[in-house]
Parts: structure tokens; C-alpha cells; sequence
């Protein structure tokens, strides 16, 4: 009997040594799973200039993620054309823009996302639902000829003067989604005193010959003397590699333009599209902005090749007025040029 009884007891014993262990384990807290995507496959991006920014994001995305980047290049222009082109069968996943008004009108479009960076800002270059991104910003300034004009400080309204005559000239507002910011916010920050200053550039002798490089390349060989609305990272560019050429960015205000990054609703690779969006936020992209004469998308960024968000004298302009009436402006701009 006291060896059944010895027999029990030892049962006993082993039996509550099991639970005691499984519950034990059951404490434990296991190691979390990584919920971080493996990522593969390729991701469709359209983009504006500068192009050797594109291509370095595309070749540090592609060697950071191994994924495969398919890339667009183009103007805001040819990229919106594109867009609405594919619009029954989209192929694009990332789209950039040169114009933080276009981004606005296709906002519908874009997918909320939070990426990482957004915190650090500048201060309404992202929209309230975090689809639109301003990874990067140019300034509009007034670009001029140094050997034509040694020195230039001269205002909006001072550019259509007699002593300027027939020496000026613009992007096309219609190819570049800078200069149509620009038109758009400096009538939004002047009103009908900003159309005047315009036909006063157009009886001065304004002309258009195409898009930025091409307005650019007038002033740099010297066919016109001063570039109204050129974009400061091309006229940055061009002075550090020794053009003849001058910017400033006169005391009436201009405009800041933040650049528009933002994923589509429709993309065919959605991780890739997200990881994307992050790494244009990072501070390996961030300072390839910089050192391509761009303004960085972060607040906490500070370029040393070029002037600073604080150093710029912006105008009074209204982004969400300035997309619900750049149409208007721009056939009323039209209308004015006879084009």
C-alpha cells in the first residue's frame, strides 16, 4: 500500500511540474514578428526635373531596397498629360510634380499616407490629410545676364520700364508648373495690379521662348538679358559652373513652390510605393536635394549651397485659391500674350 501511495505522490508531483512549466513558457513574451515588408518586384515613378536628382533618388532607392525603379521624366505639363492619358488603366505608383497647385487638383487621386519624416516639415508643405509631400521647393527669382546687367535689383513693376525694353522674356507658364504658380500667386498676392505689371512686361517686349531650360539658355547666351520667373536651382546650377548670370528674388515677394510627392490610390505596388515615399524623406535624399540647388523638404534640413527658406521674401499667396483659379489665370494670361 505505501508503495502505491509512493507511486501516486511521484505522479502527482511530475504532473503539476508539466503545468507549472507550461505556464511558465506561457509568461514569456515571445519576440515580436517583423512587420516591416520584404520588398521585391518594381515601383513606377513620374518626375520632374532636375533629372540628375531623379536619377541618383532612383539609383540610392534601388540599392538601398533592391527594388526596380521604372521612371518617367518630364514636365509638370507632360506628367499631367500622361496622367489623364492613362487615366482608364494607371501605371504610375509615385508621382512628383513642379507644381504644388497641380498636386492639389489631383489630391482625389492621391492616397493618405504617414511617412516617416513627416514630423519634420517645413511648416504646410504637406497637406492636411498627409497624401501630398513637399520633399523639395524652388523659388521663383529674376535670373539676368552679368555681362548685359553687371547688377540687377530692379521689382516686378520696375521689369516692364522702357530701359528694359525688349530684353526680357518667361518660361511658358503652359510647360512649366513653376512659372504658372508663380502668374497665379503673384496675381492672387496683387490683384488687378498684378495684371497691369504683366501687361507692362508684355508692351516692354516679353517673350517666351519654351519651358525653364529654354527660357534660361536665352539669358545665358545672351539673347535677352533677364529672365522673369526663372526657377533658382537652374540659375544655382549655372553660376557654380560658371555662367555669366545673376538671381535675385525682388523686395515685392515671391513664391516659394514646394514640389508634390504622393502615392497614388491606384498603385500596383503599394509597399514599394510607401518605401518610396519614406526614402524621399530621408536624410540621404534630402541632402542630394540640397546639393542639387534645391530647397530640402524638412524643416530641420539646412541647404549651405543655396539661399534658405528664412532668407527668401515670400508674397502673400493662397495655395488653395491659387489651384481653384490658375485655369482662369492662365487663359486670361494667354488672352493677353495673343498666344
Amino acid at each position: 500500500m505505501n508503495k502505491k501511495l509512493i507511486v501516486l505522490a511521484t505522479l502527482l508531483a511530475l504532473t503539476c511540474s508539466l503545468v507549472f512549466a507550461q505556464a511558465t513558457t506561457e509568461q514569456v513574451p515571445t519576440a515580436k514578428a517583423n512587420t516591416e515588408p520584404t520588398l521585391s518586384g518594381k515601383v513606377v515613378v513620374y518626375c520632374p526635373s532636375p533629372n540628375s536628382l531623379a536619377n541618383k533618388i532612383q539609383a540610392g532607392f534601388e540599392a538601398k531596397t533592391g527594388v526596380k525603379v521604372e521612371m518617367f521624366q518630364g514636365t509638370t505639363g507632360k506628367i499631367n498629360a500622361r496622367l489623364e492619358a492613362e487615366k482608364a488603366n494607371p501605371i504610375a505608383d509615385v508621382v512628383i510634380l513642379a507644381s504644388w497647385s497641380d498636386g492639389l487638383k489631383l489630391i482625389d487621386q492621391a492616397m493618405p499616407y504617414d511617412a516617416k519624416g513627416l514630423d519634420t516639415m517645413n511648416k504646410g508643405w504637406v497637406d492636411p490629410q498627409h497624401k501630398l509631400y513637399g520633399y523639395s521647393a524652388s523659388a521663383i527669382g529674376v535670373i539676368y545676364n552679368t555681362l548685359m546687367y553687371p547688377t540687377l535689383s530692379a521689382d516686378w513693376s520696375e521689369l516692364g520700364s522702357a530701359q528694359y525694353a525688349d530684353d526680357i522674356c518667361m518660361p511658358d507658364p503652359l510647360s512649366s508648373g513653376s512659372c504658372k504658380d508663380f502668374i497665379t500667386g503673384f496675381i492672387n498676392a496683387n490683384g488687378e495690379n498684378g495684371w497691369k505689371i504683366i501687361e507692362d512686361w508684355k508692351n516692354d517686349g516679353l517673350t517666351i521662348p519654351g519651358a525653364n531650360a529654354a527660357a534660361l539658355e536665352a539669358v545665358m547666351t545672351g539673347a535677352k538679358g533677364i529672365l522673369i520667373s526663372g526657377v533658382d536651382y537652374n540659375a544655382y546650377a549655372k553660376i557654380q559652373s560658371g555662367e555669366p548670370i545673376g538671381l535675385y528674388y525682388p523686395k515685392g515677394g515671391t513664391v516659394i513652390n514646394p514640389r508634390p510627392a504622393f502615392i497614388l490610390k491606384t498603385a500596383n505596388n503599394l509597399d514599394n510605393a510607401k518605401a518610396y515615399m519614406d526614402y524621399l524623406l530621408s536624410d540621404e535624399v534630402q541632402k542630394m536635394i540640397y546639393e542639387e540647388y534645391l530647397l530640402p523638404g524638412r524643416s530641420d534640413i539646412v541647404a549651405s549651397t543655396r539661399a534658405n527658406v528664412s532668407d527668401i521674401n515670400t508674397a502673400n499667396y493662397d495655395w488653395n485659391w491659387m489651384a481653384q483659379n490658375s485655369d482662369s489665370i492662365m487663359n486670361r494670361f494667354t488672352t493677353l500674350m495673343g498666344r
